[in-house]
């Protein structure tokens, strides 16, 4: 890993935020959150609101290399990537493969069960007439996802056929594929990952159904152990296994890996973040500072993954 310590080596950063994704305002947290931060290490960084497209945001700027933080669609799945590269600006985190393929939680799901590595069982929703099987093959409860939101949107919990149409149908309106997961009774963690080293783990505990966007980003009843009470070689396992999966995808730079552990022992892998929220109820920062790394340097930290590209 490259290793900066003067603010100028880094030149001019524009700090991505927002999009048009339904994400877009926890975006605008997270950005504010990591601008103040570089401003604070002395780096000369801009602000950038991505309203539109992000070929007419970055025309008329003159910058050294980006900060991406845009949450989902069009930040995160190898848009805006793919824009950066043919312009030639260095940026942070995962290149257009990996973060085309994370963005996608069921094209994930099939490149770890390539790599042998254990996912919940699933079941694509492309209407109404694919209910029945899928109640054969998973059973209940199950979760219903729209394959490329982010945050948790868009998702909920199914107990019987009707519940199971109905998210179907809230699910269909973020135009990407759905699907159905098992449900995973367990104990629910989550490992950062900062340049191939896992961070400390974090298990998550909510009275919600799931952890879901009101238990991410408002209530105040979610409950964040790190420690997380795993004895130590059962935690390095679960980082090691961290790590495995975002290599799997080609994931450089930084990521965030969910992860159960359910009731029988087995580690099953949920989703990768290539963008992870940087807000104050985010789950990396609290990783970092219980591995003795203040929010600042984790900024810095990541700001340094954009010279690491090659």
């Amino acid at each position: 890993m490259t290793s900066i310590t003067d603010p100028q080596a880094f030149g001019r950063v524009a700090v991505l935020m927002g999009g048009q994704a339904a994400e877009r305002e926890v975006s605008l947290r997270s950005g504010a959150a990591v601008y103040a931060a570089l401003k604070r290490k002395g780096v000369d960084a801009i602000a950038v609101d991505v309203t539109g497209s992000p070929i007419d945001t970055l025309a008329g700027l003159e910058v050294d290399r980006v900060f991406n933080i845009i949450h989902g669609r069009g930040g995160e799945d190898g848009v805006l990537q793919a824009v950066l590269e043919v312009l030639g600006i260095p940026y942070t985190g995962s290149g257009v493969l990996a973060s085309a393929l994370s963005m996608d939680k069921l094209r994930t799901k099939l490149c770890w069960q390539g790599y042998g590595l254990i996912t919940p069982l699933w079941y694509l929703l492309k209407n109404e007439q694919d209910l029945d099987e899928c109640i054969e093959k998973l059973g209940f409860p199950v979760i219903v996802k729209p394959a490329q939101e982010g945050s948790s949107i868009g998702m909920s919990k199914a107990h019987n056929r009707e519940e199971l149409a109905q998210a179907l149908k809230l699910a269909s309106n973020y135009k990407c594929d759905v699907y159905a997961e098992a449900w995973v009774t367990g104990k629910e963690y989550t490992v950062a990952v900062l340049n191939g080293q896992a961070l400390p783990v974090i298990r998550l505990e909510t009275p919600n159904a799931f952890y879901d966007y009101e238990a991410k980003y408002q209530a105040t009843t979610t409950q964040y152990h790190c420690p997380c009470g795993l004895a130590q070689d059962q935690e390095q396992q679960l980082q090691d296994l961290a790590v495995v999966a975002s290599e799997a995808v080609g994931v450089i730079g930084w990521a965030r890996v969910d992860v159960f552990l359910n009731e029988a022992g087995q580690y099953q892998l949920i989703e990768i973040n290539t963008v992870p929220g940087m807000t104050d109820h985010s789950l990396v920062p609290m990783a970092a500072k219980q591995a003795g790394i203040s929010f600042d340097d984790l900024v810095w930290h990541v700001l340094e993954t954009s010279f690491d590209r090659n």
